[in-house]
């Protein structure tokens, strides 16, 4: 296949590079004239091991060349990527200066040859680029021939300094479409790779790297800030991080990590407290860990707005689960016991059902909880009873109010919000 690439920097120029290797034919399209000259040398304008090897064998062969705008060189091209920059603008938005510059060439391109050409774009944006930013570009110029274009949004998951290896080895494939259909240009040069391949609409593929990349930035932000208390306290971050990253059941996991609830039981507000008091104690500065208790109040509130959104006042409400966990009785600081609290303030006609709670068998503290929140014990159904082996199914169905026969204009279960 012979495929533009538009932008040079290091995710066009290893995306030239991999798919020249790969038996394609790629034209590098980049205003900068060294970037260009570089490239026609045989030699990689950015610096990645093993990039020089590959750009020099590519160019020899004629696979790889490298122009400063579209010109013949790129006729019979079945596939455009946009690799152009996006550099955050002074509001912290992206700059979307050569975003524009990059579709109206490709639009005049397709315009002029008059044949289709699938353009994917790798350059990061924000959701609602494509149909709101780009497309209405292309149409501008293509008017009636807009068929001539598939527009994609196929984002790129490579680090610095191991670019080659994670192009033909990637942790996912995101390949965004109008309809969330595969692309057969996309799925062809992607053949061979073995990865989790993921077909969605525009605006799922566009947050994809923002949200990976603001991850790892908490992530990173977490480790420096564990470390500097540790440091504080005469502890080895090392061995703690070594620890740490054994864990592969919870720390290093799918779990905690899918969209619903708030935090709560008799766990996590404790111990993240506690860290906090400590990193006060000792100076360390822990920003991100002084923010989480905040952010998961302000979560308790968006979740309250998400589930009456629509309902009115005195509307009979379906609370499903009451623990802060399901197959669970610990009440400990749930958040299923703010949000009936706070449904209840809004005068709301308010049911709970939880079949794992039961209030004449809770101890401890979990009675103090109960003590402490006597509406539970008249708002809970406890007359309805399922089978535990089929409260997962009950939680997903649609006619959970009918199962437990229980009349309700809205059933909440918060734990499946995503």
């Amino acid at each position: 296949m012979k495929i533009v690439i538009l932008g040079l920097g290091y995710v066009g120029m290893t995306a030239a590079a991999c798919l020249a290797h790969s038996g394609h034919t790629v034209v590098g399209i980049d205003p900068n004239y060294e970037k260009v000259r570089t490239v026609n040398k045989g030699s990689s304008p950015i610096s990645e091991p093993g990039m020089d090897e590959i750009v020099a064998e590519r160019v020899a062969s004629g696979a790889l060349v490298a122009r400063a705008q579209l010109d013949e060189a790129a006729d019979g091209a079945e596939l455009a990527i946009v690799c152009v920059g996006t550099p955050s603008a002074a509001d912290g938005s992206h700059n979307m200066a050569y975003i524009a510059g990059a579709s109206h060439q490709l639009a005049e391109f397709i315009a002029e040859r008059g044949t289709p050409m699938t353009v994917a774009f790798r350059s990061t944006v924000k959701p609602g680029t494509m149909e709101e930013f780009v497309l209405p570009i292309f149409e501008s110029v293509l008017g009636d021939r807009i068929d001539l274009l598939e527009l994609v949004y196929n984002p790129e998951f490579l680090r610095e300094s191991t670019a080659i290896a994670d192009f033909f080895s990637p942790p996912k494939i995101v390949v965004g479409t109008v309809d969330g259909e595969p692309s057969a240009v996309i799925d062809a040069i992607n053949e061979g790779i073995d990865a989790p391949t993921f077909y969605v609409k525009y605006r799922e593929s566009e947050i994809t790297k923002l949200v990976d990349n603001s991850f790892h930035a908490v992530k990173t932000a977490f480790a420096n800030e564990i470390g500097r208390v540790c440091v504080d306290l005469g502890i080895s971050a090392a061995e703690v991080h070594k620890i740490f990253i054994s864990d592969t059941k919870l720390n290093i996991s799918p779990y905690y990590l899918r969209p619903g609830g708030a935090f709560g039981g008799s766990c996590l507000p404790k111990d993240v407290r506690a860290l906090q008091y400590i990193a006060r104690r000792t100076g360390s500065n822990t920003h991100l860990v002084d923010s989480l208790i905040d952010s998961n109040e302000a979560h308790k509130l968006f979740l309250f707005n998400f589930v009456t959104k629509g309902l009115e006042h005195g509307a009979k409400v379906l609370l499903l689960g009451l623990a802060f966990k399901n197959e669970s009785d610990d009440l400990r600081e749930s958040p299923n016991i703010d949000l009936a609290r706070m449904l209840l303030t809004a005068g709301y006609d308010l049911s709970i059902y939880d079949p794992y709670v039961h209030p004449d068998t809770l101890m401890g503290e979990n009675l103090g909880v109960l003590s402490n929140s006597p509406f539970v014990r008249k708002l809970l159904v406890t007359e309805a009873r399922v089978t535990e082996d089929t409260w997962d199914r009950i939680i997903d169905s649609r006619s959970i109010a009918h199962t437990l026969d229980i009349d309700a204009d809205r059933v909440v279960n918060i734990n499946r919000l995503a």
